[in-house]
């Protein structure tokens, strides 16, 4: 399994961006199916960066999209 603490724990604590997108990370953790794991995310700045378990890019979305709240009536 993928040491996502020693992968990116440094980028936490440094300006070092993430070569990608050329932000600094916010945060890191897993992504699960509900039963199983079936990747990781890192988030950016911006970005919210989507891995396989295999550790290959799959995608990206924007933080925007992705923690955009509900409007109330």
């Amino acid at each position: 399994m993928i040491n996502l603490h020693r992968l990116y724990n440094h980028y936490l604590n440094t300006d070092k961006k993430h070569d990608l997108v050329n932000e600094r990370i916010i945060s890191y953790g897993w992504r699960d199916d509900g039963e199983k794991l079936i990747g990781y995310y890192v988030i950016t700045e911006s970005w919210v960066l989507k891995y396989d378990m295999a550790g290959d890019y799959i995608g990206k979305d924007s933080r925007a999209t992705v923690f955009a709240e509900e409007k109330v009536a």
